[in-house]
């Protein structure tokens, strides 16, 4: 595995971790504990993004602080 492969793994599991904390906090939402951890998650997470995005470019088409077009740049997949 190569190190944006690394990264998209690291960052889909934040996210599953903050969905997972978002569904735990609909049933117990008093719980101060998970919602620091749903905090610290969501920092990890926009972390492991910017990280990202730096090396890589844009993980989708929404980023706004993005070129629209930065997605057709070079290189494309097949010719890695």
């Amino acid at each position: 595995m190569n190190e944006q492969e690394s990264l998209q793994r690291k960052i889909s599991a934040a996210q599953f971790s903050m969905l997972d904390l978002h569904l735990y906090l609909d049933s117990h939402p008093g719980d101060c504990n998970a919602a620091a951890k749903l905090e610290e998650a969501h920092k990890n997470m926009q972390e492991l993004v910017k990280q990202y995005e730096a090396s890589y470019g844009p993980m989708n088409s929404t980023q706004r602080d993005s070129s629209r077009w930065a997605w057709i740049s070079d290189p494309w997949p097949w010719d890695i």
